[in-house]
């Protein structure tokens, strides 16, 4: 397997307080790369969790929030359709509120400013490590 242990942090935001993450907690990983979804689970695995929803696709990331209960959505910006990362969010948003720890490639500053727009926990960049996740949802227990 590939060594993505390189990471840059490109920014936080966050309209979350008090969210508590435990083990038990549910995280939906949203992202069209396999490898990277694979490689999330196992760092989340290695955090203690061990629920998780997959999608790879902004509508099939709506329908499995509106669906089912998540205490963390990990969101890729660019996705397999036509809806984006932050457009998923914004659905998903108009009927629940889940914190959501973007992750991307893409470093076009006017995804930023959407997903300043809407709220998120916190944007970070790819590659990504380890503890820059753990840190990431660490301050979701605070």
């Amino acid at each position: 397997m590939k060594d993505f242990s390189r990471i840059f942090f490109v920014g936080c935001g966050s309209n979350y307080d008090n969210k508590h993450m435990r083990s038990n907690s549910k995280i939906l990983i949203v992202e069209d790369e396999l490898v990277l979804q694979l490689m999330l689970e196992h760092m989340l695995k290695k955090m203690g969790f061990e629920q998780f929803g997959t999608a790879t696709k902004g509508s099939t990331a709506i329908q499995k929030a509106k669906e089912d209960s998540y205490d963390l959505i990990l969101m890729d910006i660019m996705l397999q359709d036509d809806i984006d990362g932050i457009e998923a969010y914004r659905e998903i948003k108009k009927e629940k509120e889940i914190p959501v720890i973007y992750i991307t490639g893409n470093t076009d500053p006017r995804n930023k400013e959407k997903a300043n727009n809407i709220g998120y926990h916190d944007y970070l960049g790819k590659p990504i490590t380890f503890s820059h996740l753990k840190n990431s949802i660490e301050r979701l227990k605070k």
